[in-house]
């Protein structure tokens, strides 16, 4: 695929995928309703702020990364080769770890309980497509490159140095 095609595809995928669950759904739980509370709500509410860029980065990142190698995240649409660059060197699920954060962060922000409870359902529905599609999946199409990924970079949580293939 050619990058500006991967480009094109990446946006549009992101747009929907991350868009739904780190958007629509919040918004429909929320009405992304801050509500005003003291001080320590504030410091709480700048937190969640924290949390909901430190999500957007990787996700942000990788989504490039995978337009840049000539593919998407969409499974219908991969790159040639298995992404390993930027946060993909730390954590194999950068994406979907960035959405927990976003979400959390979106839950601290809008003093919502029911965030937390989509956050955890969120990380139940990643989970289980990881191990149950994706890395079957990952490990078929990118046999010995992905096996060596795999017993070197964690799935959920990040490692102290990035790994280098």
């Amino acid at each position: 695929m050619r990058r500006s095609a991967a480009a094109i595809g990446s946006a549009a995928f992101f747009v929907v995928a991350p868009g739904t669950v780190v958007g629509l759904v919040p918004w429909l739980i929320t009405g992304w309703a801050v509500p005003g509370c003291g001080a320590a709500w504030r410091a709480v509410q700048v937190l969640g702020v924290l949390l909901i860029v430190a999500g957007l980065v990787p996700l942000m990142h990788a989504f490039t990364q995978f337009a840049k190698a000539g593919g998407t995240p969409m499974p219908l649409a991969p790159p040639e080769h298995l992404v390993v660059t930027g946060f993909n060197r730390y954590v194999r699920n950068p994406m979907y770890v960035g959405l927990l954060l976003v979400i959390i962060g979106q839950a601290l922000l809008f003093g919502s309980l029911s965030l937390v409870l989509y956050a955890a359902l969120v990380w139940i529905a990643t989970a289980s497509f990881v191990h149950w599609y994706e890395e079957p999946t990952l490990a078929r199409q990118y046999e010995s490159e992905y096996e060596a990924y795999r017993r070197n970079v964690r799935a959920w949580l990040p490692r102290p140095r990035p790994w280098t293939p």
